[in-house]
């Protein structure tokens, strides 16, 4: 197992094991699985998991399989408070005190604010008086280090990286995302300020290990011998700012694999060949799109507060992946949540975008049918109640 350091110089393995997909049987996690997964990632040197208080069963499965096998000493615990639903300090601190109990452990050693998309959000917490709230965890010991989940676009996610003394962030990022949420643009940006990145979605939840034929046969004829998964989880450990890379892993097989690839992939190993390889497997990919967008963002800012290449993206989504549920609550989730509404029917049809256009597309046009494929009357209502619901 490779190690990257913490913000502390603290070693971490590259590989992070993430805690949402456990096994099911039913409705409850299939615990003798889930044990003999993490055990044995334990004892081939994966020494992060990651959970939070909204994946049901997760933490109490997590705290039972680390109390059990006494290790909980040889590990690191990162899990979320559930920012979205806090509306009291109160209520931060009561629901902290319930992760605790769940995990069986007296202290969390990367603690997040879950689920950023706003600056807005941390403005709440604030006058919850969460900064203070934070300093005392962090002296009685029960949390160790700091930092936050994000989904939104890369300028709210820089404004919210400077807005405190972070340890570290976890951002959504893979080589189909490069230039979208927080992007690479925002994973630089961290590193450059000494902030380590825990990478979520690497395969965007197995997308990118079930490629279309054409990509698959791109990736056979590459001579690298890299499976599909290989090929993203690669992409992501070549850059020295990423940290950690998250794997919702839930067989052995595919923790066995993660690990032997985590073993000796480092950055700066990726060449001129693989980069080719990525460049072509992605173009193969978006071949299904609408929208010729690269995500370039010379159409920002819009006068009137339009997202343009986050509605693109999105609305791209849907085709490539060929499942429009998925695409929406995306939209709904990293565009619709934000403080100051984004949508394409904001557009008063000035122009000025596609002047700017690099691609030349007809951008005006191109939003109207974006937001009626990604915004069907029940994702207009359940965005309308959920932002409703978000600013109590």
């Amino acid at each position: 197992m490779k190690y990257r350091k913490d913000k502390y110089g603290n070693e971490l393995s590259q590989l992070g094991y993430g805690c949402m997909r456990f096994a099911r049987k039913g409705a409850q996690i299939d615990y003798a699985k889930a044990e003999s997964e993490i055990m044995y990632a334990v004892e081939n040197g994966v020494t992060y998991f990651d959970t939070a208080y909204a994946y049901p069963g997760s933490e109490e499965c997590l705290g039972r399989i680390l109390e059990e096998n006494g290790c909980r000493d040889k590990v690191n615990i990162a899990t979320k408070l559930p920012q979205y639903l806090m509306r009291s300090t109160k209520a931060i601190d009561k629901t902290f005190r319930e992760e605790l109990s769940r995990l069986r452990t007296d202290h969390v050693d990367y603690y997040l604010m879950h689920m950023f998309t706003d600056y807005s959000e941390w403005e709440r917490l604030q006058s919850y008086g969460i900064e203070e709230w934070i300093a005392a965890r962090k002296a009685e010991g029960s949390i160790r280090q700091i930092g936050f989940s994000y989904h939104g676009d890369t300028d709210m996610f820089i404004r919210i990286l400077d807005a405190y003394d972070w340890d570290f962030c976890q951002v959504q990022y893979n080589y189909l995302d490069e230039n979208s949420q927080a992007g690479r643009r925002g994973v630089e940006a961290a590193a450059a300020r000494g902030i380590p990145v825990v990478i979520m979605e690497p395969l965007r939840g197995g997308k990118l290990v079930n490629l279309p034929v054409g990509a698959r046969r791109a990736l056979s004829e590459s001579g690298t011998g890299y499976s599909a998964a290989e090929l993203g989880l690669r992409w992501l450990w070549d850059q020295s700012g990423v940290t950690v890379v998250l794997s919702g892993m839930n067989s052995l097989d595919m923790v066995r694999e993660n690990i032997r690839i985590a073993s000796d992939a480092e950055p700066g190993s990726f060449g001129d060949k693989e980069r080719a390889l990525i460049s072509r497997v992605r173009s193969i990919i978006r071949e299904k799109e609408k929208v010729g967008c690269t995500g370039c963002r010379y159409c920002m800012p819009c006068p009137n507060g339009v997202d343009i290449p986050a509605t693109f993206f999105h609305y791209n989504l849907m085709y490539i992946e060929g499942k429009k549920t998925g695409a929406r609550f995306e939209y709904a989730r990293n565009v619709g949540l934000q403080k100051d509404p984004a949508f394409a029917t904001q557009c008063i049809g000035c122009g000025k975008c596609e002047k700017h256009c690099p691609q030349h597309i007809q951008i005006r046009e191109m939003l109207k049918r974006a937001d009626a494929d990604l915004r069907p009357l029940p994702y207009k209502i359940g965005i309308a109640v959920a932002r409703k619901v978000m600013k109590r």
